[in-house]
């Protein structure tokens, strides 16, 4: 038989010592651990993880020493593929190789060092037929088993005894094998040196080329110190010639060991680059990626979402309306008009469902008396009452609905609250264990039921503030039965306590989640899934059944994986997919926004189908400045999708972040991305407080504002005079059709990548950005665009669309454009032909912006509007209308000036007669233009003379007295007003 065959593999590996290393009699007895041993002595194969965390746990206690149960797996398996490697070469490529090695040790060494150590070996460290009371280990050479004599086979085992004491890697858990008493009873180093001294004179271990022992050396001389790394040598060069089982063994031993090591509690990190492709970066868990996008009713394309952290808005209105609003029908139609007003057309309602008790009881006990349960640990998917119920969000949603206002709300698939309907009758629908999977852990404390049937523990750790348990106990009182049910995690941060993860490798499980959300599309037309990404199938593998190589995201996961192929048999459709289709047909008209992240982004809207998606790298990127990544992730979806780009959700901050004006500030730099914001295709969305300019994070328990803020008038004004215009023109800015994305380079011929430019239309309008995210001044053109994506995402097809082409300019001789820039309100004259030859100019002062629109096609017939740009010089003025206007009158405006001088009002009564003289002589001008550009028959010599006259009768007044003027003079200052107003 085969050493390769699995029932031999098991008989080779963990025949004798049943944890893969040697544990002495010493360690059994100062450890106690001899029940444990004799637990795991009773097993079959691999003793259970739990039975090695144990062993750690108590190994840790005596010897003041933390380890864990990861490293004493990895140590157990290392040795037991070296096992298997003289197996290998002993039995079935040199038989009988270590009988002769013996031979020789003895005739080279003498005969004690033969045969004093197996015996000695055998009493120190008892071999599990020892171990299971099978026999004692007088007769334990007496009886031969296996298909090698065991004196050969403890001859093995002293040699990896003597490679275990060498390993540096090995040294903090020697204490389990130490070889002291070993050593000093019998020379079992001289035995393991005579063969090692033996094995070099013979044939080479043909798959790595090297003497049998150097090659049990190699990962230790490779990697002395790391068990990480020996694993990790061991896979990369000696996979090709180990059995499937041992290596599934090393996979798991580096899945615990990730596990262990992985730092939790800093969420999910920086934002990277987006990047797209089918199967990218997904490690052996690809899935087809078709393009499959749902359609967009026309609403859903000119969404602008605003976020309100329900309970502190209620809270925040009754001290600005001076009384109680307590349930949704309170919020005065006030608000709704306001934001309607503003632009807003969705309303993000935070925390509106009926939540879970023992959520609030926790956050009590840890200290805040005021605190409600989290919005997103749910009792069940109701309104809650203590907002009125079903009946007062019906009426919310009738008096939004008059002003265009959709509401949304959040659905979280992946789990439910700890204390929860779903936990109390169907508890079998969670994910769970029969005994905790850290022997550590102690449920001692509150029971957080409300109900009478069941009895529900967090683990001691949250309340002594020194862990954070995976699993909490659920006890049904009727039948006594335990469950160890899991928390939600995302695998980026401490498990939620006030959670119970749902198992969606049930099929009724999938169905019961789909009908929640279905009911909840009934009554809201905008769902926001919570942590939407744990749901893809490759995610909530790699999370909670992780192929073998692929685990370490959630603590004790690893020894419950499973292959992709029987992974995919009892999960087998995407859910996502099948909540889009379902809700498609069932409840049309319904927005789906996911949050997704992990690089998904692409998948979710493109292939599973949601309509939205979260942008995140919009916001840390842009707070960070790193703007050439930024504007790399947008080049990369031009090139792959542009239609993915229009499914994003852009913010500045979201309830899981800092605020925006504590991430952005107050200033240009806050306004400048803000514009980014509302013109980038896709989805804008606005947190509670963003337009206020408050500061405070609202927690998920918030019943209140704990900090005593006021609006910041100045941040209102801003929003109102630069971003709600802006965002009222939605139509404009949120698609991706007609979008294109430029360069701005610079006079010296570098990209500048603070600059984002991009161009955009709707039907006849467009519009050009400009937003220099960063402190410098910059100096730069645009004139074509990167590459885009016109063909299919599969099939790409790439063009450069220039300047004119991206806004549909027509470049024909005589051809003007006005347009406004909505930063400064100045108005700009342009030809098509200029934009095509010289592209854009602008000059950008740090995180100043340009956001031109409202471009209107000129013929110019006559050549006014080519005179009227030369004039302008590609600077902007105040009016165009006005700036033509100036031009036509120009031939009576420049003799006006030259008659009504700074010199002239300075001697207003006339006494200086050269001064009289000139004045005369500019009048006399100024009247003729006036005659010629109105064509009217004006007496000019009766004008002057009546002009004279008043002069006179000022100089007589001393210049303080003027009602002696003519009346015609009077007219006259009428006629010149009318040549103006022309």
């Amino acid at each position: 038989m085969s050493i390769s065959t699995t029932a031999k593999l098991d008989e080779l590996l963990r025949g004798h010592f049943p944890c893969g290393f040697p544990i002495s009699r010493q360690a059994e007895t100062s450890l106690e651990i001899a029940d444990l041993l004799r637990e795991i002595a009773d097993g079959e194969g691999l003793p259970a993880l739990y039975a090695l965390r144990k062993l750690a746990d108590q190994y840790s206690k005596v010897f003041n020493r933390p380890i864990h149960a990861g490293e004493l797996v990895s140590v157990g398996v290392i040795l037991d593929i070296f096992r298997y490697l003289i197996a290998l070469y002993c039995q079935e490529d040199h038989p009988g190789v270590i009988s002769r090695g013996l031979s020789f040790t003895r005739e080279q060494r003498g005969e004690d060092v033969v045969v004093k150590p197996p015996p000695a070996f055998v009493e120190l460290y008892p071999p599990r037929p020892v171990l299971r009371g099978e026999m004692v280990e007088q007769d334990f050479f007496a009886v031969e088993t296996g298909t090698m004599p065991r004196r050969e086979t403890i001859a093995g085992e002293l040699t990896l005894l003597s490679l275990a004491m060498e390993n540096p890697a090995f040294e903090p858990y020697v204490g389990f094998f130490d070889d002291t008493e070993l050593a000093e009873r019998a020379q079992y180093k001289a035995l393991v040196g005579g063969l090692e001294e033996f094995f070099d004179t013979q044939p080479v271990f043909a798959p790595l080329g090297l003497p049998l022992f150097e090659c049990l050396r190699a990962p230790m001389r490779a990697c002395p110190d790391s068990l990480d790394a020996q694993l990790k040598y061991i896979r990369d060069n000696w996979a090709a010639f180990l059995p499937a089982e041992l290596l599934e063994q090393l996979y798991l031993a580096t899945d615990i060991l990730a596990e262990e090591k992985r730092m939790r509690g800093l969420g999910p990190g920086p934002s990277p680059v987006l990047q797209f492709g089918v199967g990218l970066g997904d490690k052996g868990r690809r899935y087809p990626e078709p393009a499959a996008f749902s359609p967009d009713a026309d609403w859903m394309s000119n969404v602008v979402l605003i976020a309100k952290s329900t309970y502190v808005w209620l809270d925040q209105l009754s001290k600005k309306y001076q009384r109680h609003l307590r349930y949704l029908s309170d919020i005065p139609d006030e608000e709704l008009d306001r934001l309607a007003g503003w632009g807003f057309t969705g309303l993000w309602l935070i925390g509106i469902w009926e939540r879970s008790v023992a959520s609030q009881t926790i956050k009590q006990i840890m200290g805040n008396p005021e605190a409600a349960p989290s919005a997103y640990s749910l009792y069940d998917y109701v309104i809650a009452a203590d907002l009125g119920g079903e009946a007062a969000y019906n009426n919310l949603r009738e008096r939004a609905a008059r002003r265009g206002i959709r509401l949304a709300s959040d659905m979280v698939p992946n789990h439910v609250g700890i204390f929860s309907k779903w936990v109390i009758e169907h508890p079998d629908w969670f994910i769970q264990s029969d005994y905790p999977p850290f022997p550590a852990y102690r449920f001692t404390g509150a029971n957080l039921s409300h109900d009478d049937r069941v009895k529900i523990q967090i683990e001691d750790g949250y309340w002594e503030h020194r862990d954070a348990s995976v699993v909490f106990r659920r006890e049904d009182t009727w039948t006594g039965n335990v469950k160890y049910i899991y928390h939600g995690n995302d695998g980026t941060s401490m498990p939620w306590n006030d959670t119970a993860q749902l198992n969606f490798l049930l099929p009724e499980v999938r169905e019961a989640v789909i009908q929640t959300i279905l009911h909840v599309a009934r009554m809201f037309p905008i769902i926001r899934f919570d942590a939407a990404m744990t749901l893809a199938k490759k995610h909530f593998q790699r999370l909670w059944f992780p192929q073998p190589g692929d685990g370490g995201a959630i603590p004790s996961r690893a020894e419950y994986g499973m292959s992709k192929d029987d992974f995919d048999r009892v999960f087998p459709k995407e859910f996502w997919r099948e909540v889009v289709d379902r809700v498609a047909a069932e409840v049309p008209d319904t927005l789906l926004l996911a949050e997704a992240f992990w690089l998904m982004e692409g998948y979710f809207v493109r292939t599973l189908g949601i309509h939205r998606v979260y942008n995140s790298a919009f916001m840390n990127m842009l707070k960070m400045e790193d703007n050439a990544k930024y504007r790399t992730t947008v080049k990369n979806v031009l090139e792959f999708s542009p239609e993915v780009l229009k499914r994003f959700v852009n913010f500045m901050n979201n309830p899981d972040e800092r605020t925006a004006v504590d991430q952005f500030g107050n200033g240009d730099k806050y306004f400048g991305v803000a514009m980014l914001l509302v013109t980038m295709p896709g989805l804008p969305m606005f947190g509670h407080g963003q337009i206020e300019g408050f500061t405070e994070k609202y927690g998920m328990e918030y019943r209140k504002a704990y900090w005593d803020e006021h609006p910041d008038p100045e941040m209102v004004d801003r929003h109102e005079r630069e971003i709600f215009p802006l965002m009222r023109r939605r139509r404009l800015f949120s698609g991706a059709e007609n979008f294109a994305f430029f360069d701005f380079v610079t006079p010296d011929g570098w990209v500048d990548e603070n600059v984002f430019a991009y161009t955009n239309r709707a039907g006849d309008e467009r519009a050009v950005i400009l937003y220099n995210n960063a402190y410098n001044t910059t100096r730069g053109t645009i004139r074509e665009s990167t590459q885009i994506n016109v063909g299919l995402s599969d099939e790409p097809q790439m063009v450069r669309r220039n300047l004119v082409e991206a806004l549909a300019l027509n470049t024909y001789p005589g051809i003007y454009y006005t347009f406004c820039d909505y930063a400064t309100g100045l108005e700009y004259l342009r030809s098509g032909e200029q934009f095509a030859n010289d592209g854009l100019f602008a000059e950008l002062a740090g995180y100043q912006y340009h956001a031109f629109l409202d471009f209107r096609e000129i013929k110019d017939t006559d050549g006014s509007w080519g005179q009227l740009a030369g004039r302008i010089g590609g600077g902007g003025v105040p009016s165009i209308n006005d700036a033509c206007r100036e031009m036509q009158l120009e031939p009576v405006l420049e003799p006006f000036r030259e008659m009504v001088n700074a010199e002239f009002c300075r001697d207003t009564g006339g006494t200086d007669d050269e001064c009289r003289k000139k004045f005369e002589q500019a009048a006399a001008k100024f009247f003729a233009a006036a005659k010629n550009q109105l064509n009217a028959d004006i007496k000019i010599d009766g004008i002057l003379a009546d002009i004279s006259t008043g002069l006179d009768a000022v100089k007589t007044l001393g210049g303080g007295n003027v009602s002696g003027i003519p009346a015609r003079y009077g007219e006259l200052v009428g006629a010149k007003r009318h040549v103006f107003d022309l």
